[in-house]
Formats: structure tokens, C-alpha cells, sequence
């Protein structure tokens, strides 16, 4: 995905899945028009949402730009599997109709968003991007860990704010509606909430004659993307299937051997399609032409990739790195060399074309 597309999908297609083709930059006009201009032209906001966006046009910006980052990170923890995240430049909506059945890559696609957009704003304060908030103002004055005593400094990010204006953004649109696929998308957008403040790590910086450690300033700083990525990909691979309680409030689990669901686990109604062919009901792509890995027993082997249809071998050859020699002081030079390798990709079936439903 482009930098200009995904700055223009970004807003929308975090929270709703549903925007017009790309025919002009709204981000374009928000640069040089008012903030009521810009969020004017954003699709799909509910008025809660226009509100903030034209109370803080800045933080549009933020996670305009943020929007590549967790799309990146939802293809590469999907990147050996027969669905991998891929973006439709061509759909009205970021991932086409995947998103529009309740399974557990719809909760994915929520939680690492709803993540994404925490992320996004909370370096923004970090960096003094952000009118409304900076470094985090409660990491003050002394405190003790268990390796002694150490003074607040640096810039802690503001991870709390930024919780605090993805729900109020995110999940604005959910809170219009009652029904399951709305408390749903809520509870899998505060896992993703979650998922980022659980990797605040403390960093630390000692003060002293020949580097000891007589003082000690610290700050907490978020982690990097790719532990709450790899952490939500646990959570899909757990996640659990519910169903609306009798009253409609919440869930129940769908099957009662499996253990209760919990704030921070993924939750979903539908079971997935097998992504196996083109079928444009579900949007799913299919795997003709995915590569497979003919010596995996796991998801992107040629038996589980190719859906059984077998495959084709092609022999390529490429460039790589090879001879590499540590030159002293301090550089690693290596020799162009070619080398031959088969690939392997998966056969189209017999029909190729989508399905059509009758």
C-alpha cells in the first residue's frame, strides 16, 4: 500500500472497512484548508468522530501515518498463511468483504487497528506532534524498583492518552449500535488497547563517576510494534468463539469445554472460510499463485497452501549476498553471487474465476 493511499484510508478504514476509491487526497485538503474541510471529507464518521477530528486535525495526521505501520504488521504475522492480509487497492474497503463476517480475522484486523491508532498517537505526544498532550505528566519526582531508588526524567510516553483517544475515536461508531458485531468489534478494540500497554517497558540512564550508577533517571517508553503484533497473532491463534448471552448484553462461549473469554482475549461469532479459492461473497482471494514451502509441515506448506490443488515448480535465479568478511574497524563486506533456486507456487483450480452465487 502506497504512502498517499494508505494516508487516505487510513481513518476511515481503521474504524469502519468502507471507503470510496481514491479520486482526490482528503489529507491534501487538510493541509491546506480548515480542519472542517478536511474531517468534511473523510466517509463514513459519526459525529462523535467529526468532532474530534476537527478538534484535533493533528492527530488525523498521526494516524494517517500509522495506518501503514499495523498493515504491515497484519501481513507479516499473516504472511504464511492462505488469508495473508493483503490490501485491495481496488475495493471500497481496505481488506474487501473479509471484514464483513464476524471471524476471528475480523478480531484481528480490530484489535492490531485499535492498537495501531494508540501507538500512533502516543509517539505523536512523545514527539511534540500533538497539541492536546505530551510526555506522560504523572512520571514525576522519585521512585523505587527493585534495584533501588531512581528519579522520573526523560519523556515517559503518554500511553494513557493515547488509550484514551483511540476509545473515544475508535470505538465511537460501535457505541451508536446494540447489536452483536458492534459489542464484538468493542471488546476486540480494547484488547488491541490493551496489547499496547502491556509492553511499556522502563528504560533507564545512570548518573556517576566512571559510569556507576549513583543516580538513575528513567522513563517508560512504549515497545516496538512487533511484540504487540506478535502478541495479538497469539491471541488470534486463541481466540474464542461466542456467542450473545440471553439478554443481550455479552458473551457466552459457543462451545462450554472451552475456558471463558477474557478482557484480553479475542473473541469472534462466524468460523472462517478457508480462503482455498476466489470467492468474492467472502472476499476471499484464493491461493493460486501464493509460493509455498515444499519442506514445511506447518500453514505455508505446499500441501496446506495450495489447498491440495498441488503445485508448480519454476527455477529462477537471483542474486544474494555470500563471502562475507569483517573488515577492521568496523565494516562487513560481502560478493554478489548468483545463485539458482526453485520456487514453488500454488496451481489455480480448474475454475479460476470468482464464484458466483446464485
Amino acid at each position: 500500500m502506497n504512502f498517499r493511499f494508505g494516508i487516505w484510508l487510513a481513518v476511515p478504514l481503521i474504524l469502519f472497512w468502507e471507503t470510496p476509491e481514491v479520486t482526490s487526497s482528503w489529507w491534501y485538503m487538510g493541509a491546506v484548508g480548515s480542519s472542517r474541510v478536511m474531517c468534511d471529507n473523510v466517509p463514513g464518521l459519526v459525529s462523535r468522530q467529526r468532532q474530534l477530528c476537527q478538534r484535533h486535525p493533528e492527530a488525523m495526521r498521526s494516524i494517517g501515518l500509522g495506518v501503514a505501520e499495523w498493515t504491515a504488521e497484519c501481513q507479516h504475522q499473516f504472511r504464511q498463511h492462505r488469508w495473508n492480509c493483503n490490501t485491495l487497492h481496488r475495493d471500497r474497503s481496505l481488506f474487501g468483504r473479509v471484514l464483513l463476517r464476524s471471524s476471528r480475522e475480523s478480531a484481528f484486523v480490530n484489535a492490531i487497528s485499535s492498537a495501531g491508532v494508540v501507538f500512533a498517537i502516543t509517539r505523536a505526544c512523545s514527539q511534540g506532534e500533538l497539541k492536546s498532550c505530551s510526555c506522560d505528566p504523572k512520571k514525576k519526582g522519585s521512585a523505587k524498583d527493585n534495584k533501588g531508588h531512581f528519579d522520573w526524567g526523560g519523556c515517559s510516553d503518554n500511553v494513557d492518552y493515547g488509550v484514551k483517544f483511540a476509545r473515544a475515536f475508535v470505538d465511537a461508531k460501535e457505541r451508536k449500535g446494540k447489536d452483536a458485531r458492534a459489542l464484538m468489534n468493542l471488546h476486540n478494540n480494547r484488547a488491541g488497547r490493551k496489547a499496547v500497554k502491556r509492553f511499556l517497558k522502563q528504560e533507564c540512564k545512570c548518573h556517576g563517576v566512571s559510569g556507576s550508577c549513583t543516580l538513575r533517571t528513567c522513563w517508560l517508553a512504549m515497545a516496538d510494534f512487533r511484540k504487540t503484533g506478535d502478541y495479538l497473532w497469539r491471541k488470534y491463534n486463541g481466540a474464542i468463539q461466542v456467542v450473545m448471552n440471553q439478554d443481550g448484553t455479552g458473551f457466552t462461549v459457543a462451545n462450554k469445554r472451552f475456558k471463558k473469554s477474557t478482557k484480553n482475549d479475542l473473541v469472534y461469532f462466524e468460523s472462517s472460510p478457508d480462503y482455498c479459492i476466489r470467492d468474492r461473497d467472502v472476499g476471499s482471494l484464493g491461493t493460486a499463485g501464493r509460493v509455498c514451502n515444499q519442506t514445511s509441515r506447518g500453514m505455508d506448506s505446499c500441501e496446506v497452501m495450495c489447498c491440495g490443488r498441488g503445485y508448480d515448480t519454476s527455477r529462477i535465479s537471483r542474486m544474494t549476498k555470500c563471502e562475507c568478511k569483517f573488515h577492521w574497524c568496523c565494516a562487513v563486506r560481502c560478493q554478489d553471487c548468483l545463485e539458482v533456486v526453485d520456487v514453488h507456487t500454488c496451481k489455480a483450480p480448474k475454475s479460476a474465476g470468482w464464484i458466483a452465487r446464485t
